[in-house]
């Protein structure tokens, strides 16, 4: 019953959301107005202005597309993030060069809710803020230059657009959820010109046995077809990971607009893809009707994969250790409005970690970021952001089937990605008055149909919600230890207790938040406070900072240097479990979180390997030292400008490398030589006792791989002096030409730096010069907490004379004039 239901569900919904490969597409950047508020319609939007009259206003401003209107706003620690109605227009210069062809306006994502005008006629809608999706305006743009109006636009097209993330209970994800709820066109925006016949869609499904001895692949596509042209010739090429055509086929068709199957073909031996080797095949395809011919070219890659029952993940026939961690679309100064440069940036540096395999968390991502995956070679979960909140109406239901839809459809060609994933945190009630678990098992046990419907190549999965793990394909617990639950020394056995309760495990989601800059020569003091034995799931309410049972995330001093330990930790017990499928880390890169007002940057969750402007933190190099294979070496704590501790006292040193061995030298001198144990804990053993002198020291290691040698080398300051409790502010300057450094540290009655501090502080500034700020880092937000007694901040000079201040509750406030 379940299957025709779907069944007639899917004859029934038009996916209108789909990417559109055709002869000419150009993206929209530029020429773009943006009004961070509502009109009271589109009239509003392209009514002529006389400067003077009250049509001149409100004030639009100039803006590129992607653009996202919570750029700033998300992360500025005195307000809450807008959610409301932005506009934005241009006028389009329309040039279709094909006859009878279809213009189309092609979005590869725009939050939340959107309207799109072409002058006042409402072209086309769309809710779901991840989803591709496209509005043929063809027909309007005829309309409209037919029309009297026209003239005063010159040719041109006048286009509005109305985004909105207004909160709504029937609307995913949930509001709850802990990131922010973007709107804005914040992808790219594309004006797409077919000819009157051209493809629509085109789905790849390749597939080899786990031998790798024979390849099969099935080609289906959908087509535009304007004029209901009944006979067209299709011919499909398939190139090897070389560019040589493999195969050709060519065969007439009667194209229709739902999707047909076109051809499958078999080949021998195909060159299998995998993260080491991600060999990819072009499939290129042309549909021809009389002298029009259109072209689509797209990627696929052979390869096999399983989950074994309680036991490991293999990849063409051999285990592979899935060594993950997560991406939120979301990046400082920009927030979702990430540009191509920056998302190939953040993808080769997960890569360059040793990642081959991430979680797209918790929506559909950037085509681009599956386009990478592919290529790079990283193994890929991507999910629909039903997340949190509970299980709302009809309304609320058609989303999720529509978004899950599309996401298959327009992401099922990349051979990167091995599972869709149906729901997060779904245990987590609020946005309703009823949380009915049975609801939201049928719901759950729906959408595990429509997606092996949609797809039988891949298997489902879903995080945290224990009342549905029977229900997918691959399931991942709660395990927090030693963050939310627990310390990290319980990881393991947690970890096999719940690998012998699902078929299929996985573990999404651990770590530790830390805050960029700050470290411990004890990190872990608080350790004795923390029950074992408990569990080490996170719970509801464990992330806030007060309240509840005594664990890491609230009594711990989010240091770099526990963060480490914890990672550390992690890392060294993977290697000794064999029938561990593989893990990923919460999170890549700290990103913005309307839940988390009080954490040392406000707004942020700190959990990244990288801050939010993509910056390594010290836990980046430990990954490198499990997951990388090019030799490598790191002194932990580059970032730890100053060292603490008392005269001729033997301190720490540690070296993070993958290499067999290392020899570590302090001011000029061998402190020897050290063998690599990864179960050797911590730093695989590769750590020394040295005495450091009073002031400036240097320190260098050399770590030796066979006949290749890596180095790394760094300084430190080491304080001997004791410190009081803080009692003012002093600032300092850097002068960077059209920028200023502004340094801030907590000293005591003495003078002494005080090492500990962690005061929240304010950055202000009186005159021209402006904060670089409300960027979501340690160094780039108007109120931080201070790392180690220590902050920055920059600002950008302009003209005239300016006073920037740092002030904190209890300390005189430092200023400084520039």
């Amino acid at each position: 019953m379940m299957r025709k239901a779907l069944s007639l569900w899917l004859l029934a919904f038009t996916i209108t959301s789909q990417a559109i490969k055709a002869q000419q597409t150009i993206r929209i950047t530029n020429q773009w107005d943006f009004l961070k508020s509502d009109l009271g319609g589109p009239w509003e939007a392209v009514r002529p202005a006389t400067e003077g009259s009250p049509e001149a206003v409100p004030l639009w401003q100039k803006v590129t597309i992607p653009h996202c209107f919570n750029d700033r706003d998300a992360v500025d620690p005195d307000v809450n993030y807008y959610q409301g109605a932005g506009w934005y227009r241009t006028n389009l210069d329309i040039k279709n060069p094909y006859q009878n062809g279809r213009t189309i306006l092609h979005f590869l994502g725009a939050g939340q809710k959107t309207n799109v005008y072409v002058y006042t006629q409402k072209v086309g809608s769309h809710t779901g803020g991840y989803d591709e999706w496209t509005v043929d305006i063809t027909d309007a743009v005829e309309n409209f230059l037919k029309s009297p109006d026209a003239k005063r636009y010159k040719g041109k097209i006048p286009l509005a657009i109305r985004c909105d993330n207004t909160r709504d209970q029937e609307m995913i994800p949930s509001s709850m959820s802990d990131f922010n709820v973007y709107g804005g066109v914040y992808r790219p925006l594309e004006i797409v010109y077919t000819p009157a016949l051209s493809f629509k869609e085109v789905h790849l499904q390749a597939t080899t046995d786990a031998a790798g001895n024979e390849g099969q692949l099935l080609v289906s596509a959908s087509f535009i077809n304007a004029l209901n042209t009944k006979d067209a010739t299709i011919e499909i090429n398939l190139l090897d990971p070389r560019s040589q055509v493999v195969k050709t086929v060519k065969q007439a068709l009667t194209p229709g607009t739902a999707e047909q199957q076109i051809t499958s073909i078999s080949i021998k031996k195909p060159v299998r893809w995998s993260p080491d080797q991600p060999q990819l095949y072009k499939v290129q395809a042309k549909i021809i009707s009389g002298d029009v011919t259109a072209e689509w070219t797209g990627n696929t890659g052979f390869r096999h994969f399983k989950f074994e029952e309680h036991g490991p993940f293999l990849l063409n026939g051999k285990r592979l250790l899935l060594r993950g961690t997560h991406r939120h679309e979301d990046h400082a100064g920009v927030a979702a409005a990430m540009d191509d440069a920056t998302i190939r940036e953040e993808m080769i540096l997960m890569k360059k970690m040793g990642t081959n395999f991430i979680r797209l968390g918790h929506y559909q991502q950037h085509p681009l970021v599956l386009q990478l995956c592919d290529s790079l070679g990283i193994l890929v979960w991507e999910e629909i952001p039903w997340c949190r909140g509970g299980l709302g109406g009809d309304i609320y239901k058609d989303q999720a089937r529509r978004m899950l839809t599309n996401m298959i459809s327009q992401h099922r060609n990349h051979p990167a990605v091995i599972l869709w994933g149906l729901g997060n945190e779904n245990d987590w009630p609020g946005d309703f008055p009823d949380f009915d678990k049975e609801k939201i098992r049928a719901f759950m046990s729906e959408l595990h149909q429509l997606a092996h419907h949609l797809d039988s190549t891949r298997l489902t999965t879903i995080r945290r919600c224990d009342f549905c793990k029977d229900i997918v394909d691959v399931y991942s617990p709660s395990i927090w230890a030693g963050w939310y639950r627990g310390r990290y020394t319980e990881y393991k056995q947690e970890s096999l207790n719940e690998i012998a309760k699902v078929k299929h495990f996985f573990h999404a989601e651990w770590g530790a938040d830390s805050h960029q800059g700050r470290y411990a020569e004890n990190p872990e003091f608080f350790i004795q406070k923390i029950a074992t034995g408990k569990g080490t799931d996170e719970r509801t309410g464990d992330f806030a900072l007060t309240g509840g049972n005594a664990r890491a995330s609230k009594d711990g001093d989010w240091s770099e240097s526990y963060a480490v330990n914890l990672v550390d930790w992690h890392l060294k017990e993977q290697e000794t479990m064999p029938t561990l499928t593989g893990s990923a880390y919460w999170v890549f890169k700290d990103f913005s979180t309307p839940l988390r007002p009080e954490n040392p940057v406000p707004y942020v969750n700190q959990k990244g390997i990288v801050a939010r402007d993509l910056t390594p933190k010290e836990i980046y190099f430990v990954f490198q030292s499990y997951w990388l294979t090019q030799p490598m070496a790191h002194i932990y704590g580059h970032s730890w400008p100053v060292r603490w501790g008392n005269e001729g006292e033997a301190k720490e040193i540690r070296v993070y490398s993958n290499c067999p061995e290392a020899e570590l030298f302090v001011n000029g001198k061998s402190a020897g030589v050290k063998k690599r144990d990864s179960q050797n804990f911590p730093a695989a053993g590769l750590r020394w006792n040295v005495a450091l002198q009073t002031g400036q020291n240097n320190i260098r290691v050399v770590a030796r791989n066979g006949k290749a040698t890596v180095t790394d080398e760094t300084t430190w300051t080491y304080q001997t002096a004791k410190w009081g409790k803080p009692v003012k502010l002093v600032v300092e300057k850097e002068n960077q030409g059209n920028t200023t450094l502004i340094k801030v540290k907590a000293l005591d009655a003495n003078g002494v730096l005080c090492l500990d501090a962690a005061n929240q502080i304010t950055w202000s500034v009186a005159g021209n010069a402006t904060l670089i700020d409300d960027l979501g880092t340690a160094g780039g937000s108007r109120k931080v907490q201070l790392a180690n007694g220590q902050a920055s901040i920059r600002v950008v000079n302009n003209t005239g004379k300016s006073v920037v201040a740092a002030a904190a509750s209890g300390l005189t406030t430092g200023l400084t004039e520039l």
